[in-house]
């Protein structure tokens, strides 16, 4: 089902995921949703060097040069490095252009995936405008973002390259489970934006007693807690920081695991209360 080796995985050193498309995503990365300025490229150098190997942003997020200037900073070959970046629906009907926008800000090549970031109209044109542009060797790979199982269903017979990659809310509180199973049933892996929690749930999910429990058990933080009850699942990580030593934490997680009675237990969280409205 996850299609991530977590055995493979050691602190500092996410696994990857083989995409549908042959391509590897590393299986954690830093999202960069909050961060801007010289913050943003101080936090895309720090998990560089903390060992990360995939970077997000997007287009409404205002911070693509400055998460390419991170990377450029880095030191790290290029190629060694994982960037995806999003569309935004009201760059859908002229989607061309906004790609050449997209990789005239991050100045780093090409871009590894393009995502929409929503579900709405034009997206299946925006999306062919994607495709078009992987034939062209601009982009390597597209995913898509907040489609659960109806937008799923609707959006997948048209278009031509099969999403690699759905990016969805997920955390402890939010564990939307049964479009978890639908998404990876179909071959297209899961990534979860505000892994822990966003501003809505952070605090309380850093506080709850389950989660603080098990930690201890482990000589964890919740939060490492949280990301590993992610990837036990398949499902792939962004954690956003500007935090060095959180940032270091947060790709800190292979070298525990959970019971399945400690997942079982993490399970009975969920809530089933979205953060976010999409």
């Amino acid at each position: 089902m996850s299609g991530i080796d977590l055995k493979s995985g050691r602190n500092g050193e996410a696994p990857v995921i083989r995409l549908n498309s042959g391509h590897d995503l590393p299986a954690v990365g830093l999202g960069t949703y909050a961060l801007h300025g010289s913050t943003c490229t101080n936090a895309v150098v720090a998990a560089i060097k903390s060992g990360y190997r995939l970077i997000d942003t997007a287009s409404f997020y205002g911070n693509e040069r400055k998460v390419g200037e991170g990377v450029r900073k880095s030191g790290v070959p290029r190629e060694e490095i994982f960037v995806q970046t999003k569309l935004y629906p009201n760059q859908y009907s002229h989607a061309a252009k906004a790609i050449d926008e997209a990789l005239e800000k991050l100045d780093i090549g090409y871009i590894d995936m393009m995502l929409l970031h929503h579900p709405s109209s034009n997206d299946v044109t925006a999306y062919k405008a994607i495709e078009k542009a992987i034939r062209a060797g601009k982009i390597r790979t597209a995913g898509i973002s907040c489609y659960y199982i109806r937008e799923t269903d609707a959006f997948l017979p048209n278009v031509s390259i099969k999403p690699v990659l759905i990016q969805n809310e997920i955390h402890p509180f939010y564990q939307d489970s049964p479009v978890v199973d639908h998404i990876q049933n179909k071959g297209i892996v899961v990534q979860g934006w505000y892994p822990l929690g966003g501003r809505g749930y952070t605090g309380a999910m850093l506080n709850n007693t389950v989660l603080y429990g098990i930690a201890a058990a482990h000589g964890k933080s919740p939060a490492q807690v949280i990301l590993r009850w992610n990837l036990q699942r398949g499902v792939a990580i962004i954690p956003g920081s500007s935090n060095p030593a959180h940032i270091k934490e947060n790709i800190s997680i292979f070298d525990f695991e959970l019971s399945q009675e400690e997942m079982d237990r993490i399970s009975s969280l969920d809530k089933h209360e979205k953060h976010d409205w999409y």
